[in-house]
């Protein structure tokens, strides 16, 4: 297989198992380009990519920008806070204003879930999804099973438990996706409360001692409490969820093993994670960071030859 499936990357549920393996491969390749003293390539210089944020983004927006211009695309940045959208303008007519400029791809992050779907019925170009409010986060869980793969061998067969805020996590439900997509063990853990009722459906135990989840996992992934996202209170206290969800480097050290820590970021420190984790050789955070940027090369790259192909 030589090219993705798909046209757009909106979700990793619309993936097949070789496009993963391909996206891999490629990012391989960027990897490899990015650790150079010239660290661009020529490959889209005649490609024009418009990242489009209607939410906050730091990490994502940065990794995005920092992938295309290793590829030589020529980039244009969109902030929703200062355009026409505070004045009314659709997402359609948004978007579609750009496009007339001879955009060829949008990367879109969006409050709203399916907001990537909906454009793509509506638009001509290419597109990715940068984060769709509570749904899914697609190029963050490919680079999240990356890492895995880089620091373990492999992703098949490995024990994987994802901490936290499962209900308003759009990196949960990917990482869910793309998890079992190359045949890992899934649980979660976190508060009752933000625990989804349908997450039994998507082939996932819920394990609601962080201990018993720890001393079964190769792999947790800790997920910070998205209070933006909650207009009622989930639990009764920040400390009492310390004490319950977040990890220490005592509770690390006291487990028979050495378990693999990562972070999608932003960290709220001494929450989800105490600074001696995330700063531990056991944590991958800065890897996962690094591989970003090669994964979005990868898909930007691969979804930008089907674009030269019509």
């Amino acid at each position: 297989m030589s090219e993705l499936s798909v046209d757009h990357l909106l979700g990793i549920k619309y993936l097949k198992p070789e496009d993963v393996e391909l996206i891999f491969q490629t990012a391989d390749h960027f990897k490899e380009v990015i650790n150079r003293p010239i660290k661009k390539v020529p490959s889209l210089r005649d490609v024009t990519i418009a990242n489009l944020f209607f939410e906050n983004s730091t990490r994502t927006r940065l990794s995005f920008e920092l992938a295309e211009k290793r590829l030589s695309a020529d980039v244009v940045n969109f902030s929703a806070a200062s355009s026409s959208v505070k004045k009314g303008e659709t997402l359609i007519d948004t978007v579609n204003n750009i496009l007339s400029m001879k955009v060829d791809m949008v990367v879109m992050r969006h409050p709203n879930p399916g907001a990537g779907i909906f454009l793509s019925k509506h638009v001509n170009a290419s597109i990715i999804n940068a984060g769709d409010g509570a749904h899914e986060h697609p190029t963050q869980a490919l680079l999240d099973s990356y890492s895995i793969r880089e620091k373990l061998g492999g992703v098949e067969g490995k024990k994987v438990v994802i901490v936290g805020d499962i209900l308003h996590s759009r990196v949960a439900l990917s990482n869910i996706f793309a998890l079992k997509l190359q045949g890992a063990q899934v649980k979660v853990c976190g508060p009752q409360t933000l625990i989804p009722k349908y997450i039994g459906s998507l082939g996932v135990e819920v394990e609601p001692n962080l201990r018993k989840a720890l001393e079964w996992c190769d792999v947790a992934n800790m997920l910070r409490v998205q209070n933006e996202r909650m207009d009622i209170s989930y639990f009764p206290s920040t400390r009492e969820y310390v004490q319950l969800f977040g990890v220490n480097k005592a509770l690390l050290d006291s487990l028979d093993k050495e378990i693999v820590i990562m972070h999608p970021g932003p960290i709220n420190r001494g929450v989800e994670i105490t600074s001696d984790v995330a700063d531990s050789d056991q944590a991958i955070i800065l890897d996962q960071v690094q591989n970003g940027v090669a994964i979005r090369m990868a898909v930007i790259y691969l979804l930008a030859s089907k674009i030269k192909q019509l």
